[in-house]
């Protein structure tokens, strides 16, 4: 795995998904409140064990599961590891916002996302959005941007990630 750092970018290969979540508890040390963290991967590629990693970097307390058919879950802040500030972490899956705008025309995403009240929740946590790539970006500054993929016929995935400047930033 390289390095990442706050303005930089890195990729990793996970054999496992004990390496899956090592990555997000690494990812988790460069996070704060405000912080977006936008995951992009095919069903399989790992989101939700990245997400577990990065909540357990954070400290946060409860149990991280896939959030699929409630959309949104909240974990309260707990003590991070690294001794850093406590910061909750809102767990969003944007898969079924997606499916809704793609049945009906009328559904507008920003209205969904808007009923999510996403922007009051990033003042003070870090929020993870599975299947968040070209939908919550416009949310933040800037963004920290993970690509996961899983090789064919293998449980090893890859990892790309980097920080990038939101659409209001550019």
């Amino acid at each position: 795995m390289s390095a990442d750092t706050r303005t930089g970018r890195g990729e990793a290969t996970l054999p496992t998904t004990e390496d899956t979540e090592a990555l997000g508890r690494a990812l988790a040390a460069d996070l704060g409140a405000g912080d977006l963290v936008v995951l992009d991967g095919p069903l399989g590629a790992g989101k939700t064990a990245l997400t577990r990693g990065i909540a357990a970097g954070l400290g946060v307390e409860g149990r991280v599961t896939s959030p699929t058919f409630i959309i949104a879950r909240e974990h309260r802040a707990g003590a991070r590891p690294d001794g850093g500030a406590p910061v909750a972490l809102v767990h969003v899956d944007a898969y079924r916002l997606n499916e809704a705008v793609a049945a009906d025309a009328a559904v507008d995403m920003h209205d969904q996302l808007d009923a999510l009240d996403l922007d009051t929740d990033l003042a003070s946590a870090v929020v993870v959005v599975e299947w968040g790539e070209g939908v919550v970006e416009h949310l933040a500054d800037r963004h920290l941007r993970v690509r996961l993929r899983r090789e064919p016929e293998s449980d090893v995935r890859t990892a790309v990630w980097e920080w990038v400047a939101g659409p209001a930033a550019r």
